[in-house]
């Protein structure tokens, strides 16, 4: 295994998923003085997501978007909010999936990229393989 190498880059944000997106993200203005981007919505994720811009990376608000939402479960849990996921960036994204599988990760869902908040590719690692965290990997074009 140790010829194996996942490939990934900067971290690109961490997501934290909140209980009130418009709250959480006005609190991050007025505490911290962040910049925050308007509200997406992201109905093929179930979530709607405000970017929280930092000078080396960015934070990632995630508010549930409708009943179906896969962060609905994560916020039962944890009904204040909490980190959801990290995202690492990489140049291909079919390739270090492929290294990944063959460590013995698993993606989740059907293991095809979706288009994430950046209009780019990601797909998800299961948390069981990295001490508990949900990973996201996205394919930074160059």
């Amino acid at each position: 295994m140790d010829e194996i190498v996942s490939s990934i880059g900067r971290l690109n944000h961490i997501a934290i998923a909140v209980p009130d997106l418009k709250k959480s993200a006005s609190f991050w203005e007025i505490a911290l003085g962040a910049k925050t981007s308007n509200p997406m919505p992201l109905q093929e994720h179930g979530v709607t997501v405000v970017f929280i811009e930092s000078p080396n990376s960015k934070v990632e608000l995630l508010e549930p978007l409708g009943k179906n939402s896969p962060i609905k479960k994560f916020l039962e849990k944890n009904p204040n909010g909490g980190m959801h996921h990290i995202c690492y960036e990489v140049i291909n994204l079919k390739n270090a999936s492929e290294k990944l599988e063959l460590a013995g990760a698993r993606i989740l869902g059907d293991g095809k990229p979706k288009i994430g908040a950046h209009g780019n590719p990601v797909l998800f690692l299961h948390p069981a393989d990295f001490a508990g965290t949900l990973i996201e990997l996205e394919e930074i074009r160059k």
